[in-house]
């Protein structure tokens, strides 16, 4: 069972950066993938980033270029760098763990969420 809690989140102004942190603890498989998703009211939840367990990283269209997702084994943390904020990144920010990256970006096989964290960018 694994255990996924995000920390990061607040409020800025319009171009500035936030970093999320995902720290996972429980068992984690020798292959997986970590993902953050965001969602906004009244919406579906959509991926944002992902990271597979050699690194191979897949990114939501809207947030190349701004954000960047990366992993600290050593702390068993996934961490997801948001720079160029816009109002539009506002939006409760879910982290997850799965089996395998794939194309959306997302990660198959979701084992675990964590409770969110939330993101607002004013202008």
């Amino acid at each position: 069972q694994v255990q996924l809690v995000e920390s990061g989140g607040g409020s800025v102004q319009a171009g500035g950066s936030l970093r999320l942190s995902c720290a996972a603890s429980g068992y984690l498989y020798s292959s997986y993938c970590m993902g953050w998703y965001r969602q906004y009211p009244g919406k579906q939840r959509e991926g944002v980033a992902a990271i597979d367990s050699d690194g191979s990283t897949s990114y939501a269209d809207s947030v190349k270029g701004r954000f960047t997702i990366r992993k600290d084994n050593a702390k068993n943390t996934v961490i997801l760098q948001m720079n160029s904020l816009h109002p539009e990144d506002t939006a409760m920010y879910y982290c997850a763990a799965g089996d395998t990256l794939v194309p959306g970006p997302a990660c198959y096989g979701i084992n675990a969420w964590g409770q969110g964290t939330q993101v607002t960018v004013s202008s």
